[in-house]
């Protein structure tokens, strides 16, 4: 079980003290992120994600738990795209991160658990790898209108994130990944997980209990969680060259280059440009936002 963040600055110990090598291979922290891959609200959350990432990730390893809420607390409004459509328009003006509701109307995701079902099956291929495919099949959705239950655009997204697709197809439906997703739900209800996006930060180091984060916050809220899991105020790494942050994520948003580095929006459109100049990305032309994909 864990516990609810308080919003009280926690007391650090000693900052001079340093984890050993040891530590740092274990990876003392593991966060559960509970998410719907059709969420608006868990798709605005990822800038955040990129930028702990980027900064704290030699502390922590992320663990996506498909939740199951979308389908099961939603299910009404499945009857009524526009419904959809508009939450993901208002969703999509303030966080910046493009979620083209327009898809409810024009190309409804008919069987939404199938999408859930389709990420298990990825995972199977290796953690990373279910990352990659989670990432390609939002992309699919909030970007590009695609019904994601349809089995043709699955196996898409599963080459786009370099899966083997023959395997992939043969797990789609498989009792391995059904019992994954349902693991999955189990662990949303027995960790009383009633929100999404919810996070729950655990340092398998110690027995003490984790802290449950439940919604969209500021990202300095995040870092404070963090230091008060490990008791320690880590140094954040040094970011990365945007060419070399894009090489690795491949696609991104304006809104994540901004979180990660800083940069106001206009800044960040400005240092892409500049890169789309030279060629090394190419901009996704999307109804709200902006895209880049890296050009290799």
């Amino acid at each position: 079980m864990s516990w609810e963040y308080s919003g009280v600055d926690p007391l650090y110990q000693n900052t001079s003290e340093k984890y050993s090598f040891f530590d740092f291979v274990q990876k003392p922290i593991e966060i559960y992120v509970f998410i719907d891959p059709l969420c608006p609200e868990c798709w605005a959350l990822e800038p955040f994600l990129k930028k702990l990432s980027t900064e704290y990730g030699r502390f922590f390893t992320i663990r996506p738990i498909i939740s199951g809420h979308l389908i099961t607390l939603n299910q009404d409004n499945f009857d009524r795209p526009r419904n959809i459509r508009d939450f993901w328009k208002k969703t999509a003006k303030p966080t910046g991160m493009c979620c083209d509701g327009d898809l409810w109307v024009e190309n409804p995701v008919t069987s939404p658990w199938i999408a859930s079902l389709a990420i298990k099956a990825a995972e199977l291929q290796g953690k990373k790898a279910g990352k990659m495919f989670l990432r390609k099949i939002r992309e699919s959705a909030f970007l590009y209108k695609q019904n994601i239950s349809k089995e043709a655009t699955l196996l898409a997204c599963a080459e786009e994130a370099h899966l083997d697709v023959n395997e992939f197809a043969s797990d789609l439906y498989s009792t391995s990944a059904k019992k994954a997703f349902q693991s999955d739900v189990k662990l949303t209800n027995e960790m009383e997980v009633d929100y999404i996006p919810t996070i729950v930060f655990f340092n398998q180091l110690t027995e003490e209990q984790g802290i449950k984060i439940s919604g969209l916050y500021p990202y300095d809220i995040y870092v404070r969680v963090l230091r008060e899991i490990l008791k320690k105020q880590p140094i954040p790494s040094e970011k990365p060259m945007l060419e070399d942050f894009l090489s690795y994520h491949k696609t991104v948003s304006t809104k994540e280059i901004a979180v990660v580095y800083d940069w106001t929006s206009t800044k960040a459109e400005r240092e892409l440009k500049k890169l789309q100049l030279k060629q090394k990305v190419k901009r996704i032309p999307i109804k709200h936002g902006s895209f880049w994909v890296y050009q290799s």
